[in-house]
């Protein structure tokens, strides 16, 4: 994207502006979208959702994806410089100023909240609560707990019953099952990008997943990932989803395995390749149920 219209010092702020929300890397939003409309598609019962709720969860999750970068950066503001990895981040390097990242959050999260309320029911909007708390608390449990990718999880998964209750006006026991399994794939994949940063965090004292499990990462990010396919087969058969869905659940298992290639000497640059490549596993799954919606 070029900016040459803009003053220099205009273009470098939206441009840190743009660092600091991820705009430049979409693929947290795509982690979060693909599980989102998992629940849009199976709340439909067989149907396509509305056009509404598809548009506004779609703009919702980019909204709170931005809005959680702002307030992570903040949480880690003092320890970012230590980090290979986001050393470089606006906050990190005072190209942006705490209250600012502060400001863009909670302005995030109001702009998401009056969607809610203008454009779903009652039912969602108190789930939409919960959301927020855990965006919110969310980055400062790796100060506290060698678990913090669990409440990511959390966070990540919210949006299942927001979607389930927005498109069905209920939440239902095949959408925590749905949830349940989401936060076990997001522990998984957030597992692997720990392990980007797994020597330089046990300098400085940030607690993970990665460091949690030592030598047993593997194996157990493996496991995860089985729990995961098995759960998703469960939701496929209480749902009563057709050959597509599985063959869906098929590739994600494909790739599950080339992931677990990549980490196979726990080097930094594959073990993020492995993080990113989540974003296909989440994909073809989405996939094979649209098109098992289609086939209806």
């Amino acid at each position: 994207m070029t900016l040459d219209f803009l003053p220099d010092h205009l273009q470098s702020k939206l441009i840190a502006y743009m660092q600091l929300l991820r705009i430049d890397r979409p693929i947290g939003t795509l982690l979060l979208l693909w599980p989102t409309y998992w629940a849009l598609w199976l709340a439909a019962d067989g149907g396509m959702p509305g056009i509404g709720n598809i548009l506004v969860f779609g703009l919702g999750v980019f909204m709170m994806r931005a809005a959680g970068c702002a307030i992570n950066d903040f949480a880690d503001r003092k320890v970012d410089g230590h980090v290979k990895r986001t050393q470089a981040r606006p906050l990190a390097t005072g190209r942006i100023a705490p209250a600012e990242a502060v400001l863009l959050f909670l302005g995030l999260c109001l702009a998401s909240f009056l969607m809610v309320v203008l454009f779903t029911n009652t039912l969602t909007l108190y789930l939409s609560f919960g959301g927020l708390v855990l965006a919110f608390i969310y980055p400062f449990m790796k100060r506290y707990t060698h678990l913090p990718q669990l409440f990511l999880g959390a966070a990540f998964s919210w949006a299942i019953p927001m979607a389930w209750a927005a498109e069905a006006n209920e939440v239902t026991r095949l959408a925590w099952l749905l949830f349940t399994a989401n936060v076990l794939w997001t522990v998984a994949y957030d597992t692997l990008y720990a392990m980007v940063d797994r020597d330089d965090d046990l300098k400085i004292g940030i607690k993970s997943t990665a460091i949690l499990f030592g030598d047993a990462d593997r194996l157990i990010v493996g496991i995860l990932q089985a729990l995961v396919i098995l759960i998703l087969a469960m939701v496929g058969t209480q749902a009563e989803l057709g050959v597509l869905y599985y063959l869906g659940l098929v590739g994600m298992a494909v790739f599950f395995l080339y992931q677990q290639h990549l980490i196979r000497f726990r080097e930094r640059e594959p073990c993020f390749h492995a993080f990113l490549n989540n974003n296909w596993a989440g994909a073809i799954v989405f996939a094979g149920l649209f098109l098992d919606s289609l086939m209806r």
